[in-house]
């Protein structure tokens, strides 16, 4: 398809097409001639990510091109791609400096990872985003004083590991590795605010259960 059919497809306009190909988000065309390319389904699913990227995670385009790096990156295993493609996303810092608190939290989310049995997460450690995060936001708990022991954190950490299946079998509907991967940070974007949304709406069904009329 030609650049005008590939914005009627993607409700990407042809000028913003043209700055993701400047910017290197978007892979160039195969050239036809000296002024015109031929656009595939590939560039369809990549507008796709760069618009959920952009768009709904609100990512500079730099961040969004260190992103599909990882995308991109094909001298990885499957597992590790996918991994580096969704730690590539934007994460708050993890603990900027040694507190009893950060210390205790550290503890703490060690302890839940071995009950879990979650022995990759345990391999990286602090090499993991996500374990940082984890850390930061336990360490928060204690110092403003609400529950954050491994007994109150391991509910939500089970309900977790159940999402992940169903993360899993969502990006597996996707036929080869490149696009799981790009559906991988796609759906991790798009479904984080469902996700936020869900948990208070369900909130909301639980107290109305308990302590409004239907109590």
């Amino acid at each position: 398809m030609r650049l005008a059919e590939l914005s009627e497809r993607s409700g990407v306009p042809t000028a913003t097409i043209k700055y993701y190909l400047r910017e290197r988000l978007l892979p160039p065309g195969e050239r036809v001639t000296a002024t015109t390319a031929e656009y595939g389904d590939a560039h369809l699913r990549r507008l796709r990510l760069v618009r959920a990227l952009i768009q709904v995670g609100k990512m500079s385009v730099a961040t969004a091109r260190e992103v599909l790096a990882a995308v991109e990156d094909e001298s990885l295993d499957h597992h590790m791609r996918l991994g580096a493609a969704v730690w590539a996303l934007p994460f708050d810092p993890g603990p900027a400096e040694e507190t009893p608190e950060t210390a205790a939290a550290r503890r703490t989310a060690d302890e839940l990872l071995r009950r879990l049995d979650w022995r990759f997460g345990m391999e990286l450690g602090a090499l993991s985003p996500a374990y940082g995060l984890l850390v930061n936001a336990i360490a928060a708990l204690a110092r403003l004083g609400y529950p954050h022991g491994v007994e109150n954190v391991l509910p939500y950490a089970r309900l977790a590991g159940e999402l992940a299946v169903t993360d899993l079998d969502l990006v597996e509907g996707f036929e080869t590795p490149t696009e799981q991967v790009e559906a991988a940070v796609a759906l991790t974007v798009l479904y984080e605010p469902v996700l936020l949304s869900l948990r208070r709406l369900a909130e909301a069904e639980e107290s109305y259960r308990r302590y409004g009329e239907g109590g």
